[in-house]
């Protein structure tokens, strides 16, 4: 019995040897190099200095914090914009929930950079939004919609509102179509099920969506500097330009580090307070 355990687990590690191997070697020794890097400076083999440095100045705490900021929104945008299309497809047809996938992850098959791009031609002063309002007379003047918060949010939304959709999905696929059946019986509204039965039930699909697009948006770099411009500076941008501008290795490696640090504790801080919610619900009930 021992020998054909210890026969299972040999063979288990070596079909599992290749991809740790890769998470090794492209993963956690450069993770690990840069940490130890972000504790360097100059000819100093050990210092906090480049910490110390980051969290006394007012400047990095406004980056981090736009940072944050466009991430949620983000968030609040793709679950808004998602959820229709997410219940849309539970209540479509398996041909129809493919096709819908399908029209969800194609763009996704164009580089981002592309994408960008696009959003800049249709979001700019003579891009087709702005030429469509002034042409109905809707506006005067042409609106800002590029090179700030809102332009970043956008392009943002378009490139992560996948994560959200067919996180959700998933969710409401499980759900037993017959509580339906049994909430029309007992006289319930449409509504009243939304929020007694579809909403509660597909929490655990929000949860994920809502962790994969906050983490994304934390870490994305080629969105926000392409439609952000220089007039909003989030953390990934900031550690690219102190690492590749001003060739400051250490202090653009603690620049990372903090962002890891912030966002693996709000996702975390996320994910406990979902769980004590859903723990006093039942405890409750």
């Amino acid at each position: 019995m021992k020998t054909q355990r210890s026969t299972g687990r040999m063979v288990a590690l070596l079909l599992l040897a290749p991809a740790l191997i890769v998470m090794l070697g492209v993963f956690v020794l450069p993770m690990a190099y840069i940490f130890i890097l972000s504790f360097q400076q100059e000819s100093v083999s050990f210092t906090f200095a480049n910490y110390a440095l980051i969290l006394k100045d007012i400047y990095y705490y406004e980056v981090l914090w736009r940072t944050i900021k466009i991430s949620l929104m983000t968030v609040i945008c793709c679950l808004v914009l998602g959820y229709p299309v997410a219940m849309y497809m539970a209540k479509s047809s398996p041909k129809m929930r493919g096709f819908i996938t399908f029209l969800i992850i194609s763009p996704h098959l164009i580089s981002v950079v592309i994408r960008n791009f696009g959003w800049v031609v249709i979001l700019g002063q003579k891009g087709f939004v702005n030429t469509t309002l002034m042409k109905f007379g809707l506006i005067d003047e042409p609106l800002r919609l590029l090179y700030n918060e809102l332009g970043v949010v956008i392009g943002l939304t378009d490139s992560m509102i996948v994560y959200m959709i067919l996180g959700i999905a998933t969710s409401l696929y499980t759900i037993d179509q017959s509580l339906y059946k049994a909430s029309g019986i007992l006289g319930a509204s449409t509504i009243r099920s939304f929020f007694n039965i579809t909403l509660p039930l597909s929490l655990p699909g929000i949860v994920a969506g809502t962790t994969l697009v906050f983490s994304l948006s934390m870490s994305s770099f080629v969105t926000p500097a392409l439609m952000g411009g220089t007039s909003v500076k989030v953390m990934p941008v900031l550690a690219y330009e102190k690492i590749m501008a001003t060739l400051d290795w250490s202090l653009g490696a603690a620049l990372a580090f903090i962002l890891l640090g912030c966002t693996l504790g709000l996702v975390a801080l996320f994910t406990k307070l979902i769980e004590t919610k859903r723990y006093k619900e039942v405890f409750s009930s």
